[in-house]
């Protein structure tokens, strides 16, 4: 029997107490008004492999998905913040020559332009005039001045800060002028933020879920090791990144082997605090490592913004049984709040099943989360990946309470509220 199949049978028999589970869970957190998660369906486990609580890529959520987004970012300020927002300020990244990315801006304003609020576009620099571009759909975008000393700023004079800027770098400069309410807050940035705290507090919650649904953890856990002082350049290192992947790999081939799985253990090497696909290698034993050429060395060696990869996480690769025209795919769940709001499948035509498939040349295929809300029972794919969404969004909750981020004026509501 698949691991979907399992995990969906057990959450919709004990659906009430899940929905209890959950909504106490939220109630006592602060969540971000927006999420993303990657999430592999190896038919033994479906797991999630990665988290963004700035996300890119809305412009490619399902069509239908889009026509609920309004309400359900209209809710969540509402509940969290008060019915007297009406101006929105987002901060993005400065992605001048990404028109696709500026297509993901170009939705994330139209649809809460659509949930009734006043939205102009930002960035956190002090720009001497207004920048307009033009997206990949060709929408013209115009980009302000993000201090609050300009007349821009002080004109509009924003209720709400939604940063669309994931904060690789800590843009201090930015930040100290800064006053206004802000979400997500610029403190769960990459620049700090770590993808081992994550992936612990989201492994603590599926051991939880599987409390309540009675299942084994295995089908939904991702194991996840950090290693700490990497130095791509330094041979100890290396050697020793290779002796914790050797063990590693020897522990998942003994946990296989009790669940008759026939997988053979791979594992990824990433940076604990990445973004975009970038440093990120897979690694099947531990003389790989030994003999990185400088071509993977040099994957290894920078991160977004150019800087140092210092730490990395070990983390257990996820085959995909997920296929979309004959390529390889991965769903991705995106949420507004504590709400299933979009998601599409993410595929590669390079890529094997093995390998990441968040990288140049990937395409997105259309998979619906409203389908889920029209008929839960018959639709297992969207309810268990629904499902790896939401544990993902308490484990940022927990991020943000344990790294102890402020949410400015924010007013904690438990999932549901109205």
């Amino acid at each position: 029997m698949k691991s979907r199949d399992i995990i969906h049978a057990a959450a919709c028999k004990n659906h009430d107490e899940l929905q209890n589970w959950f909504r106490e869970k939220t109630k006592v957190l602060d969540y971000p008004i927006y999420s993303s998660y990657d999430i592999r369906d190896a038919d033994y486990k479906i797991t999630n492999v990665d988290a963004n609580i700035y996300p890119a890529g809305f412009n490619n959520i399902c069509p239908t998905d889009k026509e609920s987004a309004p309400e359900l970012f209209q809710k969540y300020i509402h509940v969290h913040y008060g019915k007297h927002i009406k101006n929105i300020l987002i901060i993005t990244e400065e992605h001048t020559q990404n028109p696709f990315y500026l297509e993901n801006v170009a939705t994330i304003q139209s649809l809460l332009q659509e949930g009734g609020f006043l939205v102009e576009l930002a960035f956190p620099k002090d720009l001497v005039e207004p920048l307009v571009l033009q997206s990949s759909t060709g929408k013209m975008l115009t980009f302000q001045n993000g201090f609050e000393s300009s007349s821009f700023f002080k004109s509009f004079n924003p209720d709400l800060v939604i940063s669309n800027n994931d904060f690789s770098l800590s843009l201090s400069q930015w930040a100290d002028q800064n006053t206004k309410p802000t979400n997500p807050p610029r403190e769960l940035g990459w620049y700090q933020r770590r993808k081992s705290n994550y992936f612990k507090h989201y492994n603590n919650l599926v051991n939880q879920f599987s409390e309540v649904t009675k299942i084994d953890p295995f089908l939904l856990r991702v194991e996840t090791e950090e290693f700490l002082q990497f130095d791509i350049n330094s041979e100890t290192s290396r050697d020793e990144l290779a002796e914790r992947v050797q063990k590693f790999l020897i522990q998942l081939e003994v946990s296989y082997k009790q669940r008759g799985v026939s997988q053979k253990p791979f594992c990824f090497v990433k940076n604990n605090a990445g973004t975009y696909g970038l440093a990120v290698v897979k690694v099947s034993s531990a003389d790989e490592i030994k003999e990185w050429t400088y071509k993977a060395r040099k994957k290894m060696k920078a991160a977004k913004g150019g800087r140092d990869v210092q730490e990395v996480i070990i983390q257990e690769g996820i085959p995909s049984v997920i296929t979309a025209d004959m390529a390889s795919a991965e769903p991705v769940i995106y949420m507004v709040g504590c709400e299933l709001v979009g998601g599409f499948l993410r595929s590669h035509s390079e890529k094997s099943s093995t390998e990441s498939l968040n990288s140049p040349g990937a395409v997105y295929k259309k998979l619906c989360v409203s389908d889920l809300y029209d008929d839960r029972l018959n639709n297992p794919k969207e309810n268990v990946y629904g499902w790896t969404a939401k544990l993902g969004l308490l484990a940022i909750g927990m991020e943000a309470e344990e790294l102890k981020v402020n949410y400015k004026n924010y007013t904690k509501a438990p999932c549901g509220s109205i």
